[in-house]
């Protein structure tokens, strides 16, 4: 299976440091991190991450997706493909 997961912080002024945080704690497993930004002239202070996994880390993905939506600002998705 593939996994990739989206996150959006709502708040980066409050949430984006613990965020940030939890990804490194978890590097190990990512493959593919990417920082999507509005590039609008609109001051926002929200965020997109996009995130893919190394195969093979299954119980460690459910456990930093758990992580990740305790922040109160955090939204998070995942997409799982069967190949």
């Amino acid at each position: 299976m593939r996994y990739i997961m989206g996150i959006q912080i709502g708040d980066q002024e409050q949430d984006e440091k613990r965020v940030k945080e939890l990804l490194s704690r978890h590097g190990h497993i990512i493959k593919t991190r990417l920082g999507l930004h509005d590039n609008t002239s609109t001051k926002t202070t929200k965020g997109l991450i996009l995130i893919e996994f190394i195969k093979g880390f299954d119980s460690e993905i459910a456990f930093m997706e758990a992580e990740l939506s305790e922040l109160p600002t955090v939204e998070v998705r995942q997409m799982t493909f069967t190949q």
